[in-house]
């Protein structure tokens, strides 16, 4: 069964959402350009998030979620802007120390379209 992200907030303002389709694209001679989707999930969105102010409970609640799925294991999450939850994997976060025993997480979440539920 997969998990379930339950982080201790909302990640910050500023999170930023990607996507790049991938399209298969065919130009031919006279400049016409044939495009197409490559792919039933050509769009995969890719979320870079902030958890600014962590008290040390919640940044170790952070990283042993992440450290637990290993970058490859999907969870699902809601963040606040989409309506139902989807499924992620987080391949690369960062701590950083801000002030006293304050700390900040940046995350990148990548969209997973695996069929495991």
């Amino acid at each position: 069964m997969i998990a379930t992200f339950t982080p201790p907030d909302n990640p910050s303002p500023g999170t930023t959402e990607t996507h790049e389709p991938k399209v298969i694209r065919a130009d031919f001679g006279d400049g016409y350009t044939q495009a197409a989707p490559a792919g039933l999930n050509s769009d995969r969105a890719e979320i870079e998030a902030t958890w600014e102010i962590l008290t040390p409970p919640e940044r170790d609640q952070l990283v042993a979620f992440f450290t637990e799925r290993g970058g490859f294991a999907p969870f699902y999450y809601r963040f606040p802007w989409h309506a139902e939850a989807r499924k992620w994997t987080v391949e690369r976060w960062s701590e950083t120390l801000v002030v006293g025993s304050y700390h900040r997480i940046n995350a990148t979440f990548r969209e997973s379209f695996t069929l495991a539920v």
